[in-house]
């Protein structure tokens, strides 16, 4: 059984060294391409032109793999997700990491066993590993989203106060691109770059609420767009606007001071059988290791475990009060 654990974390610790040198070579050979790029632009030599505006788009007609996963549509799917976390990533990249990191839960998996079955244990913890970098993104695109969200309350107060200097709506999403801090200021320049190279103003606006979906920039673009068909106080709407965001804040706050004991809660539930056996693992080691020796001892663990993750994520939903 020791040798076992000890091939095990032999293993595990030569597949993760195989991942990470794969990914630094990787990047290390996208940054040198970005060099010779530099170079030849230098020396006056044609080379593709680069826009941030423009994400890397698969071909109309795949072939291959790429087909297949399309068909799936899951590349779609994880492009959207990349764009809206702010990644230099393609989808491409996102389902190589995926299967980079399958593949060392596949044998942890299969070393382990403790599904009653070697090959449902190893695809199990594969499937998890394999997700891990999908993980990742959704973790970055929520952490982005509500850093914009907090950004759009006073980039509506600079709008409306340009306005009312005397500035054009497209000047002020300019101006609000250069003061306003990143990401929001980012998305307010590809806002003005898009409209200023030829982009119909509701085509610029649609596109901005699909790389920014939240309830409060859709406010912002039907508020906009509204007031492009029929008139009235741009800037006064705007004022509005942001006073409504603010006081949806204030109230998400009160919510989650009103829910921190259910949080709480749900976290002493989650971790305390994990605490428990890893204290049992600690003072009496035998005392588990006959369980996960014996078959129905593997499922009842698995079970557990399995039992364990929907609990979590039903108290989470209950929990989670959306303003």
């Amino acid at each position: 059984m020791f040798v076992m654990l000890i091939a095990a974390c032999v293993l595990m610790f030569g597949l993760v060294l195989i991942a990470f040198k794969v990914g630094y070579q990787f990047i290390e050979s996208r940054q040198k391409k970005q060099v010779i790029d530099m170079l030849h632009t230098a020396a006056g030599e044609p080379v593709a032109a680069i826009s941030n505006l423009l994400r890397e788009i698969d071909n109309d007609k795949p072939h291959g793999l790429r087909a297949r996963i399309k068909a799936f549509g899951f590349s779609k799917h994880a492009q959207r997700q990349i764009q809206q976390a702010g990644l230099p990533w393609s989808a491409t990249h996102l389902l190589g990491a995926m299967a980079l990191l399958g593949i060392p839960g596949l044998g942890i998996g299969a070393l382990i066993g403790f599904l009653g079955s070697r090959w449902l244990t190893a695809i199990g913890v594969g499937f998890v590993f394999g997700f891990l970098p999908y993980f990742y993104v959704r973790k970055k695109r929520r952490k982005r989203l509500n850093t914009l969200e907090e950004q759009l309350p006073e980039s509506l107060d600079f709008l409306s106060r340009s306005m009312r200097a005397g500035h054009a709506f497209t000047i002020t999403l300019q101006m609000v691109g250069e003061e306003i801090a990143d990401p929001l200021g980012q998305e307010f320049r590809t806002l003005f770059n898009e409209q200023n190279l030829g982009a119909t103003l509701e085509g610029a606006l649609r596109n901005f609420a699909e790389r920014v979906p939240l309830l409060d920039v859709r406010f912002f673009t039907s508020s906009v767009l509204l007031q492009r068909q029929t008139g009235g106080n741009l800037a006064e709407i705007l004022t509005r606007l942001a006073y409504v965001i603010r006081e949806r804040f204030r109230l998400k706050g009160q919510v989650r001071a009103a829910s921190a004991h259910g949080r709480l809660t749900a976290t002493i539930l989650v971790m305390l059988p994990i605490c428990l056996c890893l204290g049992l693992l600690l003072v009496a080691p035998g005392y588990m290791q006959g369980m996960a020796a014996d078959p129905l001892g593997r499922w009842l663990i698995g079970s557990a475990i399995f039992l364990q993750l929907l609990g979590n994520f039903f108290i989470r939903k209950i929990i989670n009060i959306k303003v």
